[in-house]
């Protein structure tokens, strides 16, 4: 099974986003997505931006994280 963290982007530059996953930061690779802006919310897997979700999506990726830790 994969899982995916749902995370907000914070800076995008050359290929790469910094995003903010429940309070931690971190640099991933955002070269499969185009058009990514501070604000996007993204599913992120093995420090790869995978898709892109909205904020619907993203407060209910974080409740089942949460149920399930």
């Amino acid at each position: 099974m994969c899982v995916g963290l749902a995370a907000k982007v914070v800076n995008v530059k050359d290929g790469t986003a910094i995003v903010d996953a429940g309070g931690a930061k971190r640099e991933i690779s955002a070269e499969l997505m185009e058009g990514l802006e501070p604000g996007d919310y993204v599913m992120v897997h093995a420090g790869m931006a995978i898709a892109k979700i909205d904020s619907n999506e993203e407060e209910e990726s974080e409740s089942v994280m949460e149920s399930i830790l």
